[in-house]
């Protein structure tokens, strides 16, 4: 229920986005051209890869294997804290980088109170930052709990694979909104 919510609430911001660009289309023309497209990429292509190790956590935790058997560097072998602990390095390297793309767009004036672009950029762009944040929020809590979790059951890798279900949504929504913003510029 509540990831439908979720999925409502940028459903909203995505019509929001599409009836402020259809209003102003000379407006979206000039600020998109400040956008840095190979950036956003790569940042993009860090949030992607924070799915399959978000997705090899939980095979982890299917297999109730909260931590690695082997070496730090047998990934093969590692369990759910070590992927989940690489999510997390993933999902703040794409915060440190939306951090980044902020500061270089408001350098170019492009800020959230200046134009219909700038409004629309940070609310759309701003609240799925928050979720990511919450989502790495999650893994913490999650990493947690493995660890002080007596046995590690089936009430730990539950509520490890409700935490990936977040995150791949958070995913999913930052893959609509990178083509919505950069890609159809």
């Amino acid at each position: 229920m509540w990831l439908s919510s979720e999925l409502m609430f940028f459903a909203g911001l995505f019509a929001m986005y599409f009836t402020l660009r259809s209003t102003s289309s000379g407006l979206w023309a000039e600020e998109t051209a400040k956008l840095n497209f190979p950036f956003a990429l790569v940042n993009t292509l860090v949030l992607v890869s924070s799915s399959f190790s978000c997705q090899m956590g939980v095979f982890a935790a299917e297999r109730l294997q909260p931590r690695r058997t082997g070496s730090r560097f047998a990934f093969t072998r590692w369990g759910m804290t070590e992927w989940f602990l690489l999510t997390f390095v993933l999902g703040a390297i794409f915060v440190a980088g939306q951090s980044t793309e902020y500061a270089m767009l408001t350098s170019e004036h492009v800020t959230i109170n200046a134009n219909a672009y700038g409004s629309a950029f940070y609310i759309t762009t701003g609240f799925h930052g928050l979720h990511v944040m919450g989502g790495l929020i999650a893994f913490l809590l999650i990493i947690g709990r493995a660890f002080a979790a007596k046995k590690f059951g089936h009430f730990e890798a539950t509520s490890a694979i409700v935490t990936s279900y977040y995150w791949h949504f958070v995913d999913v929504v930052w893959i609509g909104l990178f083509l919505v913003i950069y890609v159809l510029k």
